[in-house]
Parts: C-alpha cells; structure tokens; sequence
C-alpha cells in the first residue's frame, strides 16, 4: 500500500468501482423517475400523502447519514473501512427495494404506513452501502486528477444505470405485469434488485483503500465536526448539493406527469431520459481536460449557468415542438455533465483541505454530509414535486386543467432552470482554486511519506 496512494488506479479496479453506482442507480432511479408516479397511480394514495413521504424520509437522513460517516470512519477491518458495508448491506438494499415496489393488501391508511415505512428503510440501507461507497472514491487514490478519471468511469456506469431503468423500466412494467401494474412494478425492481446486489459484490472484490487517517490521529467526533462546519469549500458544496438534486429530484418526478399530460404520449418518457441520459455519458470524459484546463470551479459554474439558461428556454416550448425540447434537453445534458464528476472529485478534495489545515482527516464525516445535502435536496424536489402537484389541482388518472398543465411544465424546465443558475452562482464562494489545491498536494504528499517512515 502506498503510503501517500498517489499511484494510478488499474482500468480493473477503475471498472470494478463504476458498476458500484449503476447497481445504486438501478434502485436509486426506479425511485427518482417512477417512485411517485406508482405511488399515485398504482398504490393509490394522494400525491400530497406522497410528497410527504418523500420529505419526511430526507429529514430522518439528517440523523442516519452523519451516524453513518461517523461508524464509517471509526471502522476498522483487514478490507478498510468502507468497503465491507459495500458486501454486508447489499442483500436488505436489495430486499427493501422490492417491499418499496409492492402493493399490499391495506386500505387506505395501511397503504400511506406501508409506503412510509418502507420507504425509510430503504433509504437507511441506501446511506449504509451508497456513503460507504461513495467515500471509497476518496481513500483509493490521494491524486486529484486520478480521483476526477476514477469518477467519470463511475457516473458513466452511473447513467448507464440510469439509461437502462429510464428506458426500459415502464415496458418491463407492461410485459411483466400485463394490465396487473402493481405486480409489474415488483417484478421489475425485483430485477433491477438482483443485478444490483451482485454488481455490489463485484466492487467489494475488485477495490482497495490506500489513503488511511495520520497514524497519530485519535479519534474525537467533536473536532471533527468543527473542521467539517469551518471548511468553506465544503459548506459551498453543500449549497450545491441540495440546490442541484432538489431540481433532479423534481425533474425526474415529473417527467412521466410531463409526456402525459401536456405532450399527450405517456410512454414518451422513455425515449425522452434514454436520449438525454446517452448525451450525459457521452459528455462525462470533458470533466477531466476541461477541469485541467480552466479548474473545477471555473468549469462548473459555467457549465451551470449554460444548463440554467437551455431549460428556461424549454420552458416556452409547445407540445407540437418535440424536436426542439428534445434538442434544449440534449444540450443542456452536455453542459452540465462535467460537473457530475467534478463535484465528488471536490468532496474528496475537502477533505484532503480539512487534512492539511488541521491534520485529522474524517473521510467518512465529509461524505456523508455532502450526500445528506444530496438526499435532502432529492427529498425537497420530490416533496415539492407532490405539493404541488396537489397545489397546481393535478387530479390523477383524468385529464387535467390548464393550471395542472402549467405547472407540471413550470416544474419541468422553469424551477430547475432557475435552480441550476443559482447553483452556479453559489460556486463563486468556493475559494479551493487551482493553485492552492496543487499546493495542498504536494504538502499532504510529503507528510504522508514522512509519517510512512515514521512506522
């Protein structure tokens, strides 16, 4: 192992740790694309009931994902700290991920408890495995610009996941389940499942940890949390993170309300996310030369303010232009897919910025906080896609009103345009540049080979 794990990562352990986030994405994106609309189409209760579901699971991941960071951190076994939870909590993500998919034989308020409770458990397991794994991106390799290659191979096989579910998962509803939609939906995630819990095994196997805390760093949860909330460049990607997935989480809420209602083809959805996801993957390899060439905040804030100004312009499409919203959609896909692999190549850069200014590092306790700004965004967009819905007077099953029209398309292309440029304005604040990142580097470099001798 190397002591400072500059060293570049094999093309093996590089695809081993991709297919950790398509197995992620094939239960992540059942519930971001279709999870609301089976709540009220196919379990039957009330799109506010859901949207509060949905809200309440992000505020109880404010208490699970810190605990999980912290457990994470503290861990310590002959496979490192995060790469047993990617093993051991594959198989319940897996099994909760059915129970969430599956009606059960209740009334109406034993529906709303089943959807709630099971909702929340799956979200618990998606902490315990995807924070695990997604602070193993941080501790493979301490090379930035490793760590920027090492994402892009993971949200390309992040958006294949997501190609394959947006583009696949309501005909496999059909053919599996014939007019029975509820046991489609089961038989469906139930595969989904399954590929994803041997996918998990697969980045167990094929990974290893090589950046470890300094050898004289004891453990004290309140010091950390103290670096964590007095690291600027982190609190400014924890504004970006809940900005961001509140208007992906609503986007993908209502696209299928989208093609439905005002493009009038419900089954549209599909080719819609199969095109803009293939833009995505085709776009990922720009992160790593754009990011060398201008810097990571240069490259996300412009690529934010492109993507915010396409949709506001998608926003005055009508239904019969479906070339032209096809067209806004695939560009702004391209501009803004840099930044995917840009910002958790920067969450791992924190911590490395927290390492260097205090000399303990909590790899876990900053990932975890950054994905608990993801998810609470993703519970916002989803609770605010529900509310208003409701608000707008989307009645489910019917045809609705020009209001419900308006603001479906409002929540499809306005609030997220608005959403992105605000995001990209809030990196402004974010003072890790270029220089002092190379600078940290090579200093965190030289005290990790000093500590090596040391032991």
């Amino acid at each position: 192992m190397s002591a400072s794990g500059r060293g570049r990562l094999s093309l093996r352990e590089k695809l081993g740790y991709g297919v950790g986030d398509t197995a992620s994405h094939f239960v992540w994106d059942m519930v971001g694309f279709w999870l609301l609309v089976f709540y009220t189409d196919t379990l039957g209760i009330s799109a506010a009931a859901a949207g509060t579901i949905l809200l309440i699971a992000r505020i109880w991941d404010m208490v699970t994902d810190p605990v999980m960071g912290v457990i994470a951190d503290r861990t310590r076994t002959r496979w490192g700290k995060f790469r047993p939870y990617v093993l051991y909590m594959a198989l319940p993500y897996g099994a909760l991920a059915v129970a969430a998919f599956t009606v059960p034989d209740l009334g109406p308020t034993g529906k709303v408890v089943w959807a709630g409770a099971t909702y929340m458990l799956l979200m618990t397991a998606y902490t315990a495995i995807n924070l695990p794994y997604s602070s193993l991106a941080g501790v493979m390799t301490a090379d930035s610009t490793e760590r920027t290659g090492l994402n892009q191979y993971r949200f390309v096989f992040a958006f294949g996941g997501q190609l394959l579910v947006s583009g696949t998962a309501l005909y496999l509803v059909s053919w599996l389940g014939g007019d029975d939609s509820a046991a489609g939906y089961q038989r469906t995630i139930l595969i989904f499942a399954a590929v994803a819990v041997a996918l998990f095994v697969v980045t167990f196997a094929t990974t290893r940890e090589r950046v470890e805390p300094p050898p004289a760093q004891k453990s004290d949860l309140l010091a950390d949390v103290r670096n964590l909330v007095s690291t600027r460049p982190w609190l400014v990607l924890f504004g970006v993170g809940v900005l961001s997935f509140t208007l992906f989480a609503m986007q993908s809420a209502v696209t299928a309300f989208y093609f439905k209602y005002f493009i009038g083809d419900a089954e549209g959805a599909q080719p819609f996310n199969v095109v803009g996801t293939l833009a995505l993957i085709a776009a990922i390899p720009l992160a790593r030369p754009l990011a060398k060439r201008f810097g990571n905040r240069t490259v996300f804030i412009a690529c934010s303010a492109a993507t915010g100004a396409l949709y506001l312009l998608m926003s005055l499409a009508r239904p019969d232009q479906l070339v032209l919203i096809y067209g806004l959609n695939v560009a702004s896909k391209v501009a803004y897919a840099p930044t995917v692999p840009l910002l958790w190549t920067m969450i791992a850069d924190t911590a490395d910025y927290s390492e260097w200014r205090t000399g303990r590092r909590a790899t876990g306790l900053f990932f975890s906080a950054a994905t608990l700004s993801m998810k609470l965004g993703w519970g916002i967009g989803g609770g605010l896609a529900g509310f208003l819905l409701g608000a707008f007077g989307y009645v489910a099953n019917a045809e609705q009103n020009a209001t419900a029209i308006t603001g479906i398309v409002l929540m499809m292309t306005a609030f997220p345009g608005v959403l992105y440029l605000a995001a990209g304005a809030l990196f402004f604040l974010y003072d890790l540049d270029r220089d002092t990142a190379t600078r940290m580097a090579a200093e965190l470099e030289a005290r990790r080979a000093a500590q090596g001798s040391e032991t």
